[in-house]
């Protein structure tokens, strides 16, 4: 080594942010909520009889009549209080699948929970999301 000088510097560079860390974000339970949880507000839309009895992107059956939903990045059994925007109406779901696939919704809900908040006539509807529980991350 004939300049350790230099070694000691690119040393102290990459340990510079090893002492940081990012924000975190907590669910009203509090555990922690990922970052990309952050938009909790959106188009929400639903899906149904296509899927029903397939599987789902965390390996169950997926259950048309149940409370439950698809979300991009929350872990699954992430449960969610989905709040339609128009009506006033909630419904509380679980994340056991993977969506939507279009970029301006937020969520996809069972058909169960597309009913119960009155979603399923304009097939979409402004919602808030409020997480009550992160799910066990492994996705």
């Amino acid at each position: 080594m004939r300049h350790p000088e230099i070694w000691l510097t690119v040393a102290a560079l990459s340990l510079a942010g090893c002492g940081t860390s990012s924000p975190r974000f907590t669910s009203r339970e509090g555990g922690a909520t990922p970052p990309e949880a952050q938009q909790l507000s959106g188009v929400a839309s639903y899906y149904a009889d296509e899927f029903n009895g397939r599987l789902t992107a965390n390996g169950e059956v997926f259950d048309m009549y149940q409370m439950t939903a698809a979300h991009r990045t929350l872990p699954f059994n992430t449960v969610v209080k989905v709040y339609n925007m128009d009506n006033g109406r909630t419904v509380t779901v679980r994340i056991n699948d993977r969506g939507p696939f279009k970029d301006n919704r937020v969520i996809d809900l069972s058909l169960g929970a597309a009913r119960k908040i009155g979603l399923v006539a304009n097939g979409t509807a402004p919602v808030r999301l409020e997480i009550l529980q992160i799910g066990p991350s492994k996705n």
